[in-house]
């Protein structure tokens, strides 16, 4: 056997190797990325599955407080529109534990929540502004202001 063909003989058996090793190669990354894509589709499924919000514990717990919070709101003997004297400015003291002051020709002046602790009231009105007041004989004590329960 001469040289020549010996070399290609060689050069013969190296390109099968490369080949059936670049096959097998290939395959294997056939084999991945047909993984990959199954793992991404599953994900996605998942995701779009669990799109309903769920609570967590804490938020569950947060918003059982909150609905106790505001059933004893609720059961509070001060709900309603709470006047001063020439009926300037009134107070509504919603049932939700919000409240709406209108000042004279000025409906909604002020908006905010409310709390009723006994016969003490907090107030934060939307802007971060806040106040207290005192129920005693059916009348507001608020900010200097008298204000009277609203007969219907």
């Amino acid at each position: 056997m001469d040289y020549a063909t010996t070399y290609y003989n060689q050069t013969f058996i190296i390109n099968v190797i490369q080949s059936k090793a670049g096959d097998a190669m290939n395959r294997k990354m056939q084999c991945c990325v047909t993984i990959l894509f199954f793992i991404a589709l599953a994900i996605l499924i998942i995701s779009l599955i669990g799109t309903t919000p769920r609570l967590s514990r804490n938020q569950h717990e947060y918003t059982r407080e909150r609905s106790d919070e505001m059933t004893k709101q609720e059961l509070h003997p001060y709900v309603g529109m709470w006047v001063t004297e020439g009926g300037y400015i009134r107070h509504e003291l919603l049932p939700n534990g919000r409240y709406d002051e209108a000042r004279g020709d000025r409906q909604s002046a002020y908006r905010g929540s409310y709390k009723v602790t006994g016969n003490y009231i907090e107030y934060k009105d939307d802007t971060g502004f806040t106040a207290d007041g005192e129920f005693r004989d059916d009348i507001l004590y608020h900010a200097g202001m008298v204000l009277y329960r609203e007969e219907r």
